[in-house]
């Protein structure tokens, strides 16, 4: 039995397996409908650039969903005053990876939840701080090897082989997967979108 039943049409506005699996796994009903909009520049400010980014996310679905709730999220790793979004090549994963061994940096994710028709849209920030431990070059090669970190903010899956490099998470797990479940679901519940999936008990004796 699903955990959550869908009241109203969703549809999640991301080709992420990962955002995928995490509504999934919860037994969430949905349609998926990934976004053409170009993520924009982060700028320096990184709470307002996953911000920035969601939103056109949501919007660019949302605008042909209609009638639809559109769910939406962008996820960035930052360290130093750097932002890392997905590497543009196995080189640049290296580089990342390398900068990231042995210190603690931010995961932050914006959650956007909008619906055309009635003029609706929610945004909320999640961030959390993981810290990788001591990496050596020979790993960080064979890690970018299995192709894993070529499509994950920062070059690394935390719930794949990039686990491996983790040595602590500060906050939401899930966020740093991609989708802060815990908020993710109290935005969906408190607008009507989704309820807890009640049995029904037996009828009235006779």
């Amino acid at each position: 039995m699903p955990l959550y039943v869908v009241r109203e049409p969703l549809v999640l506005a991301s080709g992420s397996p990962r955002r995928r699996e995490l509504l999934a796994q919860i037994g969430l009903d949905f349609q998926v409908r990934p976004s053409s909009a170009e993520e924009p520049f982060m700028g320096s400010r990184p709470a307002e650039g996953v911000r920035r980014a969601a939103l056109l996310k949501a919007r660019s679905v949302a605008l042909q969903e209609g009638a639809s709730w559109v769910l939406a999220a962008d996820t960035i790793v930052v360290l130093g005053g750097h932002i890392f979004g997905k590497p543009s090549s196995p080189e640049e994963a290296r580089n990342m990876l390398h900068f990231l061994a042995g210190r603690s940096h931010e995961v932050y994710s914006a959650v956007c939840l909008m619906r055309a028709d009635r003029g609706f849209c929610r945004l909320e920030i999640v961030r959390s701080r993981v810290e990788f431990r001591e990496v050596t070059n020979a790993e960080i090669d064979a890690y970018v090897r299995t192709g894993e970190p070529m499509d994950k903010a920062g070059a690394y899956g935390i719930q794949g082989l990039g686990g491996a490099f983790v040595r602590a998470v500060y906050g939401s797990y899930t966020n740093v997967v991609g989708l802060p479940l815990a908020e993710t679901l109290g935005m969906l519940q408190k607008n009507g979108v989704i309820a807890p999936c009640v049995e029904e008990g037996p009828g009235p004796a006779l």
